[in-house]
């Protein structure tokens, strides 16, 4: 399934992936603090994620729960193929040319890569 995620749509899946199956005031309780999302906007991307296929609605108890259709891992990897495609025309060592260079990854960040590329190796 290919995942295609808003910013918004982002942050429920977060929520989510932190901890599942959650009701909608839950979730609008837990994003609220930093989007100022009321409970119709959670409403309208939760409706629009599920038609999407990204979230999975259990209507079997008094309010409906909800969870992700979609591992962290399997929207990260398409995310950052998008990412690799679209910015930096397939190549990975300019993305990773374009971390080290902007300050992203520190020192540590880059022997904790070479520890697991030579692990693959």
């Amino acid at each position: 399934m290919t995942i295609q995620c808003t910013d918004a749509e982002w942050k429920i899946l977060e929520v989510l992936w932190e901890a599942s199956p959650r009701t909608m005031p839950e979730i609008t309780r837990q994003l609220e603090p930093e989007t100022g999302w009321t409970r119709h906007t959670v409403i309208t991307l939760l409706k629009r994620m599920a038609e999407k296929g990204t979230v999975i609605i259990d209507e079997t108890g008094t309010m409906k729960r909800y969870s992700p259709a979609v591992s962290r891992q399997e929207a990260s990897a398409q995310q950052t193929g998008k990412l690799l495609g679209r910015v930096f025309g397939g190549n990975a060592s300019l993305l990773m040319h374009h971390l080290v260079d902007t300050g992203e990854l520190s020192a540590e960040d880059v022997e904790e890569l070479l520890k697991e590329l030579k692990k693959k190796t």
